[in-house]
């Protein structure tokens, strides 16, 4: 994996780490993220009300990113395969960039879709490796978004196997291998 590939994998997702053990307010980056949350939620309240749908927000930080989580039984903000989901999370970053003048790195999930698609994620990489283990082959899997790709080569580096992407967006994909 070249590394413009990397480093655009590892823009689009959150990365698997510790929560700060830092309090709320220790520190400038800290209520800099808390700030970026509270913006996006502001906008994602306001977008809320005037499509006319219900949902609770919440926000927190977790690592370097400021999260935010609609809480709702709707799938209307999710969309067919998060695209719905991927395209409000790129104008709440929009909507902090406005106010801070500063690029978001904020992660937004909605009915837990992305939580929910992770699983999934870890468990077609474990599936890969364990193909690839006993085949010794490398195994292509499908099509996938960056955060989608980064959580696949996560879960393959850590298990000590290589992964890289090939092919050209939207029909990225991820292939797994001997390492």
């Amino acid at each position: 994996m070249s590394d413009e590939e990397l480093a655009e994998d590892a823009a689009a997702i959150p990365e698997e780490s510790e929560s700060s053990t830092e309090e709320p307010g220790d520190s400038k980056e800290e209520s800099e993220l808390e700030s970026e949350g509270d913006i996006a939620a502001d906008y994602l309240e306001e977008f809320m009300d005037i499509v006319d749908l219900d949902g609770d927000i919440d926000t927190y930080t977790e690592g370097d990113r400021a999260h935010v989580s609609i809480v709702t039984d709707s799938q209307a903000l999710v969309g067919k395969d998060g695209e719905v989901l991927d395209a409000l999370q790129e104008l709440a970053r929009l909507a902090v960039l406005t106010e801070t003048g500063r690029r978001s790195r904020l992660i937004l999930d909605i009915g837990g879709h992305r939580e929910k698609r992770r699983k999934e994620l870890l468990i077609m990489a474990q599936e890969a490796i364990a193909e690839v283990e006993s085949s010794g082959d490398p195994v292509r899997l499908p099509a996938m978004n960056p955060y989608e790709r980064k959580i696949i080569h996560d879960a393959v580096a850590e298990a000590g196997f290589s992964s890289e992407s090939e092919g050209v967006e939207p029909q990225r994909r991820v292939v797994v291998s001997v390492a």
